[in-house]
């Protein structure tokens, strides 16, 4: 290709990268949205790949020299950052990128969220109509022989133990939402599959605990911590459908491109995960074995979910100055 050619058809871009590091001189990166953060860094690649393509083919030294200079100084954004300490980008992190993602993935989260309460619901109505359909949905080792409340059965170990307890119950949930978020790249089907049988377990065996007069107990022992670590499963399991998003549907990126793109909005979902999970876990291993009343449990659940809808719904929202 001319070189001629070469720099009009590429030229928009570099012009745009110029704009965007314009503006983070005077402000640094916290003068660019999101999204715009997300175009830097694309931006920044394309450009990288266009000064290999000028040094391959032996353009000019002034565009070399051009591009070389402009893919230094994007450089030391995308992968410097600002000068912000690591607490402050931890808070900026949590207190921001992490809700504005949930909210942009709003769309996603909704369907895993439908698969499992679907799951849910048949599960329940099945197993409600005759208790041995709970082998039909459940692996025969998770199905319990129910005698008391869950409460009693699963929370009867000394409270000394409790620090031990969490850090094994954290240590879990991690690990289901690593299989949720892992199978986007078994084109979803592995991330359906996990969100599905999370949902057919808890229906089941709520079936079955209030088939033994337990129902009650049964979802005010899960509300305290459940509320939180349901919804970060369903976080995950989007997670893991950006990535089979990006593989099957990778509109006009190439596939590659789209992979990287798609897990750079995971990643963002499942470092949020991971902290949501040390709060559930927490709960779990504190909170829930406590001897209290299904009210206090179901208020204690009513509380996260309060606090769940607050924080995903106005966190890292962007302030907007009343019109002259």
């Amino acid at each position: 290709m001319r070189e001629r050619t070469f720099a009009i058809r590429r030229h928009d871009g570099w012009e745009r990268l110029e704009a965007l590091l314009a503006r983070t001189d005077s402000g640094g990166l916290r003068a660019l949205t999101p999204d715009e953060l997300r175009e830097l860094a694309l931006l920044f690649r394309a450009t990288t790949s266009d000064l290999a393509a000028a040094q391959s083919r032996s353009y000019s030294g002034e565009l070399r020299g051009y591009l070389n200079r402009l893919t230094a100084r994007a450089y030391a954004l995308v992968h410097g950052g600002d000068a912000s300490s690591g607490w402050s980008r931890i808070v900026t992190f949590f207190a921001a990128d992490f809700p504005r993602e949930v909210r942009r993935c709003g769309g996603i989260i909704l369907a895993t969220t439908a698969v499992f309460v679907a799951a849910w619901i048949v599960a329940y109505w099945q197993v409600s109509l005759d208790a041995n359909n709970a082998y039909a949905f459940l692996p025969a080792n998770e199905i319990p022989a129910i005698t008391k409340r869950l409460h009693d059965s699963n929370f009867g170990f000394d409270r000394a133990l409790a620090p031990q307890m969490s850090s094994e119950i954290i240590t879990n949930n991690i690990k289901v939402a690593m299989i949720a978020f892992a199978g986007g790249m078994t084109l979803g089907i592995l991330t359906l599959w996990a969100i599905l049988n999370n949902g057919l377990m808890v229906g089941g065996l709520g079936a079955l605990f209030t088939h033994k007069g337990f129902g009650t107990d049964f979802y005010a022992t899960i509300a305290p911590h459940g509320v939180i670590e349901l919804t970060s499963i369903q976080i995950a399991g989007a997670a893991g459908l950006l990535l089979a998003q990006a593989i099957l549907m990778p509109g006009r990126l190439r596939r590659i491109d789209a992979l990287k793109a798609n897990a750079r909005r995971a990643g963002v979902l499942m470092i949020g995960v991971a902290g949501l999970l040390c709060i559930a876990g927490t709960i779990e291993g504190f909170v829930t074995p406590q001897r209290t009343t299904e009210l206090f449990r179901f208020g204690f659940g009513g509380v996260t979910a309060v606090a769940l809808i607050a924080y995903f719904g106005l966190c890292g929202r962007e302030r907007r100055t009343a019109a002259n």
